[in-house]
């Protein structure tokens, strides 16, 4: 017996004043509905309670890492699952193309609109700067939509990961980084400061707000931004940067750990991060949210179960509409996932099947939150606790109760095989 392991990325929600119910509530969702008959549910902390995790730490987690043991860096983790050459020392940031106007941010993500040409060429206009290279050799690489990994590497000057986010959204807590909910736009932009009082420290943030500034220059008059704005579009002027490591993870692998073979199902840089970091085979897939791109994983999947140990899946379409407010797009993209991945499954597995969240990221936040997320586990050994739905009240009523860390769960499954 194998474990189908599926993370629906930011599915938590709250109840809409409009109709009272969350986007999982509202959707039709008859196949993983059909799913939930057979097993147990509960409602998990990713992390822990009062923590609103990013996705690097709610993957960590429910992989089995506590973040806050961990040497954990959101930038060296987006790095790996990039291409992005690191070594330590170096300062590796995730980064997002945003949009900036009389020096506030208006738009963190350039309206999260920037194809795949458009951020090729805005990166190539950085990558050949003369006056950024001046500041230190760097490698800036393009990602998904407007995300983008950043390396600078360290030559004679060492770097320190002791700077604060240079992005308003997110704050450096201890070892993680802490998703900040309703984020009032347009905000003045931050400056990077430094952690701690090391002279290094100084000057790495010295470099980032310099860094910051001259991107700014570059991009603001670039012909992909003049067209940007004459179609309507917000210009991705600026470049936010967060989440700063100079080291990389060393974690004992999960096969170290379990004694299994893994493999991850995955388009997003920071879960092929995570996976190259803890050991994890991968397959990766591009990040279309299609129904057939969706169909395509679930049948992956399943073929994988008789191979591997522990197949890992993760699911991204929940979260955007989820930072972007919108309540029915979510509730779109939940019933895409029911009727593109879960149809695919049988309604009766020889494995166990665990499907979850990294982290809640309710519309009305319009990021993520510490709200628990709903956990449901199913499979041969698993007696049905009568949950009918998948659903943040049915998850809450479910005999697996409250689970107050997601780095319990793989352990609590290794039991149940």
């Amino acid at each position: 017996m194998a474990i189908l392991y599926i993370i629906l990325d930011g599915v938590g929600d709250k109840a809409s004043k409009r109709s009272n119910n969350t986007p999982l509530e509202a959707a039709f969702t008859p196949n993983l509905d059909n799913l939930t008959t057979n097993g147990a549910m509960g409602i998990l902390y990713t992390v822990r309670r009062g923590i609103a995790p990013e996705s690097d730490a709610g993957v960590f987690s429910l992989l089995s890492y506590d973040p806050s043991r961990l040497d954990l860096s959101r930038g060296v983790v987006e790095a790996l699952g990039s291409g992005v050459q690191f070594s330590d020392g170096d300062l590796a940031l995730r980064c997002n193309f945003a949009s900036v106007q009389d020096n506030q941010i208006v738009d963190r993500r350039a309206g999260r609109n920037v194809t795949a040409d458009q951020a090729s060429e805005l990166v190539k206009a950085v990558n050949r700067d003369d006056v950024l290279v001046g500041l230190s050799a760097f490698d800036l690489k393009a990602t998904i939509g407007h995300r983008c990994a950043l390396v600078l590497h360290a030559n004679r000057r060492k770097f320190s990961e002791a700077v604060s986010n240079l992005d308003p959204a997110y704050s450096r807590k201890e070892r993680v980084s802490i998703a900040l909910t309703n984020v009032k736009l347009p905000v003045a932009i931050p400056r990077c400061i430094p952690l701690n009082k090391t002279k290094t420290a100084a000057r790495t943030a010295h470099t980032m707000n310099q860094f910051a500034s001259r991107v700014h220059d570059v991009l603001e008059n670039h012909p992909v931004n003049v067209q940007r704005r004459q179609e309507g579009n917000m210009p991705a002027n600026f470049l936010l940067m967060r989440d700063a490591g100079t080291k990389m993870p060393r974690v004992r692998s999960l096969e170290q750990k379990f004694g299994w073979r893994s493999v991850a199902i995955a388009d997003m840089p920071v879960e092929l991060g995570i996976s190259k970091v803890i050991g994890m085979d991968v397959e990766k897939f591009h990040p279309e949210r299609t129904l057939g791109s969706y169909a395509q994983r679930a049948k992956k999947a399943l073929a994988l179960l008789d191979h591997y140990d522990l197949v890992y899946v993760h699911l991204k379409g929940p979260d955007e509409p989820g930072h972007d407010g919108d309540f029915e797009g979510k509730k779109r993209a939940i019933e895409d996932i029911d009727f593109g991945f879960f149809s695919h499954l049988p309604f009766s597995l020889p494995h166990l099947v665990c499907v979850t969240a990294d982290h809640s990221t309710p519309c009305a936040a319009r990021g993520h939150t510490d709200d628990p997320v709903p956990l449901l586990i199913t499979g041969p050994e698993v007696e049905p606790d009568g949950s009918i739905r998948f659903t943040e009240t049915s998850a809450k009523k479910g005999k697996l109760g409250t689970i107050n860390h997601g780095y319990e769960i793989l352990g609590r499954l290794k039991r149940m095989l």
